[in-house]
């Protein structure tokens, strides 16, 4: 529980009163009806334990995802995890490129391990380039990327993340890779890294069923690792039954909403090509991102703008590398993305 004002995330719908929310970067479609229908039946039985092994969700995501059951971590959401992961390895140095996710530099300081961070330069669009290899020395004990990357959007070159994997296995290098946005891009499983993966890898790959299942509100992450010294030791880091039976139900009947998952990444695809085009008209300036969201630069004040119209946003303030100009906003149904477009368009005008 958050018992001061350090939340940095979107999604604070209990303090703002909203019409839109473009802040939080979930299936604009919400949840399947199929996982509604699991969570509902779960509930009949909630007075038993739930499985502190995830048993069925581990069997069902290690076909799906192609590994062995052993090489799967379920957590508490993706954040979990990455706390879990912190602790395990107190990384002596850890690089990590910024911007990005705020909890992963939260979760190192929360292990007393603080970061030597190596910054994404706005001319470059804040892309990942070939210099953050010789960023991983012999001494790098971690390396933490995210791809697509939180908030710009964007994803790792393919040859370049095979470098970079080719790089940490020489050094001795933990390689900490956040996939959970790649299933809402055109060609996430052909970008994965998890079939690149050995034996006793020093990788560990982060993916969850927020984004797109709708499911922010269940909280269910998992990881890939081969790693079996480091799944054992955050196995005996996290508490038991840390994965409820209502997530663990929700996740098993997501993996079979195929369909759901095509025609949503179908619809982002063309309303991210719509918001581009909208927004670059009107002299926004937008990168063209692989996820389900943009950021946005240029438009000072946006963020308090479209608040006082009931629309949130995320504010990228508060992001290292970033300003008071810089947001991001959720590529969302075309009903919505219309309406805030025009709002967009007042503003601009204005």
């Amino acid at each position: 529980m958050i018992i001061n004002n350090g939340y940095g995330h979107g999604g604070d719908v209990y303090r703002n009163r909203i019409e839109l929310d473009f802040s939080i970067n979930v299936n604009p479609f919400g949840t399947p009806e199929k996982v509604r229908r699991a969570v509902a039946d779960a509930t009949l039985s909630l007075s038993a334990y739930p499985d502190p092994y995830c048993g069925a969700l581990r069997k069902k995501l290690a076909e799906a995802v192609g590994v062995d059951e052993k090489d799967i971590l379920c957590g508490n959401g993706a954040a979990e995890l990455i706390y879990q992961f912190a602790f395990a390895l107190r990384p002596a140095k850890t690089v990590l490129p910024v911007p990005s996710f705020s909890e992963y530099e939260a979760a190192l300081d929360a292990a007393e391990c603080a970061p030597d961070f190596y910054p994404l330069l706005r001319e470059d669009g804040f892309a990942l380039t070939g210099g953050i290899l010789n960023a991983i020395k012999t001494d790098t004990a971690l390396l933490m990327l995210c791809s697509p990357n939180n908030p710009t959007g964007l994803c790792i070159p393919w040859e370049l993340l095979l470098r970079i994997l080719a790089r940490c296995r020489e050094t001795g290098t933990w390689l900490f890779l956040d996939e959970c946005f790649l299933t809402l891009t055109d060609d996430g499983k052909a970008r994965s890294l998890i079939p690149e993966l050995r034996e006793n890898d020093r990788v560990f790959i982060l993916q969850a069923f927020t984004k797109l299942y709708g499911m922010a509100g269940v909280r269910l992450g998992y990881a890939v690792c081969k790693n079996k010294e480091m799944t054992e030791k955050m196995c005996r880091l996290v508490q038991p039954w840390n994965v409820s039976s209502v997530a663990q139900a929700a996740g098993v009947a997501a993996l079979d909403c195929t369909a759901w998952a095509e025609q949503t990444r179908s619809v982002i695809f063309e309303e991210k090509q719509y918001l581009l085009r909208e927004l670059r008209a009107l002299g926004v300036s937008a990168l063209p991102g692989d996820a389900n969201f943009l950021m946005l630069s240029g438009v000072p004040g946006l963020y308090e703008r479209l608040l006082e119209r009931k629309i949130l946003i995320r504010s990228c303030g508060d992001y290292r590398g970033l300003d008071g100009g810089d947001c991001r906003v959720a590529v969302r149904t075309h009903r919505e993305n219309a309406a805030l477009i025009s709002v967009m368009r007042e503003i601009c005008h204005a």
